[in-house]
């Protein structure tokens, strides 16, 4: 069973190689939410992710036989390099399982700590299916990412960092996906101080675990999507969710659109890389998810780091046209020489910095002699972006901008 008593003899087990990773004051996001917040950088801990702790507890509580036959795992992310790191500690034969569609950066992050990687099937839960067989044929110990109770027993050591860094908490709010973490970490906060509010937080395109929560029983999802790809998981486990139904207080859920919100917040504001999964518990916090929490003393947990560059790029290009610092428009210009400089010119005078420029005079809605003209440009907010806008209008540009 899964107690404090396990969770205690989990940290020393892992003492040696986890790091104790920040738990610092956000002064940003205590202003935005009128909360008192602190961050958990677990996206600085080894490996990038909190994964590393239940793996490697889960395989230092192997027996000497076990851990000599070797360990296997399905994973595509965090989960692969805490089990493939784990396994080099103790020189054994680690085995991971990852989807076909697996990108070259995370399988070569794996292989980097020593793993043997076999990619094999269409997703995870096809992969899963090939390890768990694998395993078995080859008299490999299967480690699960979430449905074990040595592995939510090393995620729960997460609980017992903070409350060593703060022991008058209120709240705490934990990215949730399999349920592994926020059992292990409820069941510490829980047994500890049980005042603190454990509060759980999904990816709106990954509704399964809370769902379960909601209905007390395992509602799966036929599919999920979401860019916190750490807390996509699709079914739900009967184990975590039995645990969660102890020691969890409110659930909420955040959409793509907050979650990118909350990664781009994370890198300007507090200069840290946090992946989708990771970005959960700030982007409900942003988003007004949990109002109740006003004049609280809250801790965020920042589960991972391991973010894609490109999606991240794609994320600061969307974020910086919100925001207003850039700005795309398109005219129809007659294509005769001079034109497009009278255009730029003008652009000039209204200190627009043009960063791209596209020229099409083959769309077929043109009139012959016409072009259209698109301009990438950075922008100074939404009143400089308007002036733009009026001006543009104003010297008889006719494409709506």
């Amino acid at each position: 069973m899964l107690n404090i008593e396990k969770i205690y003899e989990a940290r020393d087990r892992i003492k040696d190689v986890v790091v104790k990773t920040p738990f610092s004051f956000a002064p940003h996001l205590s202003e935005i939410s009128s909360c008192e917040v602190f961050i958990k950088q677990e996206n600085l801990q080894i490996t990038g992710a909190f994964k590393i702790r239940g793996a490697y507890n889960k395989i230092a509580s192997l027996s000497d036989e076990q851990r000599a036959c070797g360990v296997v795992a399905a994973s595509a992310g965090n989960h692969a390099q805490g089990v493939a790191l784990s396994a080099s500690k103790f020189n054994i034969r680690s085995v991971i399982v990852m989807p076909e569609s697996t990108p070259l950066t995370k399988v070569n992050g794996v292989k980097y700590y020593g793993a043997q990687v076999i990619l094999a099937g269409a997703n995870y839960d096809e992969a899963y299916t090939y390890a768990v067989e694998y395993g078995n044929k080859n008299s490999l110990t299967f480690v699960h990412p979430f449905e074990d109770e040595e592995v939510m027993s090393g995620q729960g050591t997460l609980a017992l960092d903070i409350l060593d860094d703060c022991d008058s908490l209120d709240a705490v709010v934990i990215p949730v996906g399999g349920g592994g973490l926020i059992s292990g970490m409820g069941t510490a906060f829980k047994s500890i101080n049980p005042n603190i509010e454990v509060i759980g937080v999904s990816a709106l395109g990954a509704p399964a675990f809370k769902n379960s929560y909601e209905l007390k029983k395992p509602i799966d999802s036929i599919s999920v999507r979401t860019i916190a790809d750490g807390i996509a998981v699709r079914d739900t486990s009967k184990i975590t969710l039995r645990y969660a139904l102890k020691c969890v207080d409110k659930f909420v859920s955040v959409d793509d659109e907050e979650i990118a919100n909350a990664i781009l917040f994370l890198l300007e504001k507090q200069k840290l890389v946090v992946e989708g999964a990771g970005a959960a518990s700030v982007a409900a916090i942003l988003h007004n998810k949990l109002p109740h929490l006003k004049g609280k003393k809250v801790a965020l947990v920042l589960s991972g780091g391991n973010m894609d560059v490109t999606l991240l790029s794609v994320i600061i290009e969307k974020g910086l046209l919100k925001s207003g610092r850039k700005m795309k428009v398109t005219v129809t210009l007659i294509d005769k020489p001079g034109s497009l400089m009278r255009f730029t010119e003008l652009l000039e005078k209204l200190n627009a910095n043009i960063v791209h420029i596209a020229y099409d005079r083959t769309e077929v809605s043109l009139d012959y002699g016409d072009a259209n003209v698109t301009v990438h440009m950075e922008t100074k907010g939404e009143e400089h972006q308007e002036k733009i806008r009026d001006a543009l209008k104003h010297k008889g540009y006719l494409r709506d901008c």
